[in-house]
């Protein structure tokens, strides 16, 4: 039996096709009563006809079918229906005009006529059958309430888990669901039931739709997929249809996975927001809850879903029996972008000189598409410069391309600004190396880029860092004003090259007094609450729900950490004003000084005694 919503659509749809088909119709048949029987000439009255001829004006006579087509002595022609008695007219035409052709009746007349008159109704009936059988065979243009999922074949992918590195306890989590699919009697033997969905939960590019597509070609079953956005439609009742539609297509070819991507484009939380608890969106997410864990059992299928907003999703989506597993795709760790390269790389002619354990240091937080991007970047360069392989150069400039922008080479700065600019990045990477907690300085450059940075300072932690001291985040603020204070020190003066410098440093004071409660005046408090508007939507916003002592104190205990900072880089920088000086000449005369060439000028300048 056909579901409701979908049927009151399609009947809706039939009328309006069979109110046009009527109506274009009706259009054809007026057409063809007022041109359909127009002759060659004009049509005139018989009592007329007859005087053209006894006035001698008609030069040659047709008669066929009892009508007459005259051809007047100017040249005009006229058409006239004769009299039924065929002897009032012959003697007349045989006397008083020249040339008298009488031609045969047609007997396929009447049948002709009807045929052209009916040929167009014809023809739209046809039409309009052919777009019937399409509709209810769903692959017509008004099949609204047909799933848009498309079935993915095991032969027709070509990703599988060796093509994936990185996240490898996520891989073997899935893994398990491909051995279910393949082997069930390892799991049914012992009771053990599969999840019956699973959620990838990450950042954007981590990977979440490239295991998706894994699964497709290792599980060897069926595979449909299908984004969250393909459901919601204009029309009222298209998106719960469609949802429908899509499990009974997948319980007809259990067992089965069924992947749902950017599922919060239909799966947000119902009630939040101006839209009400009636629009198009949450009918779907309710028909899609419904099929998940419903009455109806939904044996051998496996529901994949993946998102980047876990926070927006509907608790009921979220509980046991529906998503069973939450699996969250991290960010790849040092030795996971390694891997991650080597398998961008499997494709490219690299050279011996490039480097996968420097490229990954270079990288902290780079996902998997972000470094398929460096990988394709470099290659880029490499194919500029009319190069036989892709050499560490390459890798380096992609790098600089991906975190900074291009060279702006257009862009010729005076004598004075590339001193100011070589000093306030000599400011950053000496405190860089004079404070032990902070990170090593990997390069320094004062060559502009595309995002309007004038220069940089590039420094890379040794290892992954999942927790950071206090002492590393004060030691990141002095470092982060070192290129103000260098400033202040050398010309006695300020500008505004340290605008995104500030930004930084304030942003980090404040998550250290309100957020990591590392202030001995407060105490171990954490200040910051997330409130949650339900009026406006699922937006988190900080709010201070303190007195206003508190507050004041808050802001106090922050202006004297950032004070402490910067007075304690602007004393490092006086101390070590020679070593600066130097580094700074040396960095005008190079423009970019990295990796090695770094720490070696580093150990010529700065005594080895020193410290922060």
């Amino acid at each position: 039996m056909e579901k409701q919503p979908l049927r009151e659509l399609r009947n809706r749809n039939l009328r309006n096709i069979a109110f046009i088909t009527i109506v274009v119709i009706l259009g054809l048949i007026l057409l063809q009563s007022l041109f359909g029987n127009s002759g060659s000439g004009d049509e005139i009255n018989y009592s007329d006809f007859r005087s053209y001829v006894t006035n001698g004006q008609v030069a040659q006579v047709i008669v066929k079918d009892g009508v007459a087509n005259a051809v007047l002595i100017d040249g005009s022609t006229v058409t006239t229906r004769l009299p039924d008695d065929a002897s009032t007219y012959q003697e007349l035409l045989d006397e008083y005009v020249g040339v008298v052709k009488y031609e045969q009746p047609s007997n396929s007349g009447l049948f002709t006529s009807i045929f052209i008159t009916l040929l167009p109704i014809l023809l739209l009936v046809a039409v309009f059958v052919y777009i019937m059988r399409r509709t209810q065979a769903g692959g017509g243009a008004l099949s609204f309430g047909q799933s848009k999922a498309k079935l993915v074949k095991p032969d027709s992918t070509e990703v599988t888990f060796n093509d994936i590195a990185g996240i490898d306890e996520v891989t073997e989590e899935l893994a398990e669901i491909v051995d279910y699919l393949q082997d069930q009697r390892r799991f049914v033997r012992l009771g053990a039931e599969i999840p019956k969905g699973i959620l990838l939960v990450g950042a954007p590019g981590t990977g979440k739709t490239l295991l998706a597509k894994a699964i497709a070609g290792e599980a060897n079953v069926p595979f449909f997929s299908i984004s969250g956005s393909d459901f919601v439609e204009m029309f009222v009742g298209v998106g719960a249809a469609r949802v429908r539609d899509m499990f009974e297509k997948a319980k007809s070819s259990a067992p089965c996975i069924i992947f749902i991507d950017e599922i919060d484009a239909v799966g947000r939380k119902r009630g939040a927001g101006l839209g009400g608890g009636h629009d198009e969106r949450e009918q779907t997410l309710n028909q899609l809850l419904a099929e998940m864990d419903g009455f109806e059992p939904n044996k051998g299928i496996i529901l994949l879903a993946a998102t980047n907003r876990p926070d927006v999703l509907d608790p009921a989506l979220l509980r046991p029996g529906r998503f069973d597993r939450r699996l969250t795709v991290p960010r790849p760790d040092l030795k996971g972008r390694e891997e991650i390269i080597k398998i961008h790389l499997r494709m490219k002619t690299v050279h011996e000189s490039v480097d996968t354990a420097i490229l990954a240091r270079r990288t902290p937080g780079f996902v998997g598409a972000d470094l398929r991007n460096l990988c394709n970047e470099a290659a880029l360069l490499a194919a500029r410069d009319n190069k036989e392989s892709i050499e560490m150069v390459d890798f380096e400039e992609a790098t600089d391309r991906v975190l900074a922008g291009v060279q702006r080479k257009g862009i010729v700065l005076g004598p004075k600004v590339r001193e100011r600019i070589a000093y306030h990045e000599s400011g950053h990477a000496l405190l860089g190396r004079l404070l032990p907690n902070a990170n090593p300085v990997h390069k320094i450059s004062i060559i502009p880029r595309a995002d309007g940075t004038l220069g940089f300072t590039l420094q890379l932690p040794l290892e992954d860092k999942y927790i950071v001291s206090e002492d590393e985040l004060k030691d990141t603020l002095v470092t982060l004003f070192g290129g103000r204070a260098a400033e202040e020190v050398v010309f006695s003066e300020i500008t505004t090259g340290a605008y995104d410098d500030l930004k930084k440093a304030t942003d980090l004071a404040k998550r250290m007094v309100v957020e990591y409660g590392m202030n001995e005046n407060l105490g171990p408090l954490s200040l910051a609450r997330e409130r949650v508007d339900v009026f406006l939507g699922e937006e988190i916003v900080k709010s201070n729900e303190h007195s206003e002592e508190l507050s004041s104190l808050v802001d106090n205990e922050i202006r004297s950490l950032i004070s402490q900072s910067y007075m304690r880089a602007k004393q490092l920088l006086t101390d070590y004003r020679a070593v600066l000086d130097q580094l700074a000449h040396e960095l005008l005369d190079r423009e970019v000084i990295t990796g090695p060439e770094l720490d070696t000028l580093f150990d010529e300048l700065v005594p080895a005694t020193a410290t922060g």
